[in-house]
């Protein structure tokens, strides 16, 4: 069985089309990117997962119980790491451990402090640490390393590494694409309400990015390169995969041209998303 599977999902609110026949299917044990502009409705998307909008129409099916936040984990600034946790466990009908999940979430030496201290990083971790309470079989996090460091932002993907290595499955809404790359296997990109493309993240980083490169002998290597995007004042500018710019290279030196530099501009990842959402 899945551990979603939604179809043609739909939700208006007033005039405004949020979901307009969006399909979603999550593997189970994954690691989920969800993707889009600002406005493509997968806040909206989220929040039906999490059973906090009812849906118009469509079925959406979630194998076992979810977890996670949206937007922004909410807490009590005045109260401690460990009081948050207990105020929602109260609120279960069958919560997990309190300690357990702060341990979890690397937060069990700074429980009980209060959240008003804390860095953001910090109250991201109990945002999962709550998300965790719940035993979910589903964690959805929205936007989980948005405004951390990079440190935190690192911690903050080993942890999410860890959650999924151990079964949990992970449905990741982020507009960090580094981050993506980094931990989903599988990704979703919504535009205007409908998932315009599914598939492996390994799928879409095969596609073709923007390099930059400088030869010993830049006219003839412009001659020989892919599909030249425009000239600039030195080297040369093309769209290719990966394994393009890997033949391109070798018959570069077939032809007895060194190659002096060579930069993608933009990451493969991100250009795909620059054409899925146009």
């Amino acid at each position: 069985m899945k551990a979603v599977e939604a179809r043609e999902l739909r939700k208006t609110f007033g005039g405004v089309t949020a979901l307009d026949g969006l399909d979603l299917v999550v593997e189970p044990g994954t690691v989920h990117g969800l993707l889009g502009p600002n406005g493509a409705g997968k806040t909206t998307l989220l929040r039906v997962l999490l059973g906090l909008v009812h849906l118009d129409a469509g079925d959406c099916v979630v194998d076992g119980s979810v977890g996670g936040f949206v937007e922004a984990p909410g807490c009590w600034p005045y109260l401690t790491g460990r009081q948050n946790l207990e105020v929602l466990a109260g609120m279960d009908d069958a919560p997990g451990d309190v300690g357990e999940v702060l341990d979890r979430v690397a937060l069990s030496d700074r429980a009980d402090t209060k959240v008003g201290g804390w860095s953001l990083g910090m109250r991201q971790r109990l945002g999962i640490a709550a998300g965790l309470l719940r035993r979910p079989q589903l964690l959805v996090l929205d936007e989980p390393a948005n405004g951390l460091d990079p440190l935190g932002a690192r911690q903050l993907r080993d942890l999410v590494r860890e959650l999924a290595s151990d079964g949990l499955t992970v449905l990741l809404c982020s507009h960090d694409l580094t981050e993506v790359d980094a931990l989903c296997q599988d990704v979703t990109v919504v535009v205007r309400g409908r998932d315009v493309w599914r598939g492996p993240v390994a799928e879409l980083r095969s596609r073709p990015g923007r390099c930059l490169m400088t030869t010993s002998d830049d006219p003839r290597a412009r001659v020989l390169a892919p599909t030249v995007l425009d000239d600039v004042e030195s080297g040369l500018s093309f769209v290719a995969t990966t394994a393009e710019v890997d033949a391109f290279v070798l018959c570069l030196a077939r032809e007895g041209i060194a190659v002096r530099s060579l930069e993608r501009e933009s990451l493969p990842l991100e250009e795909a998303l620059r054409e899925l959402v146009a």
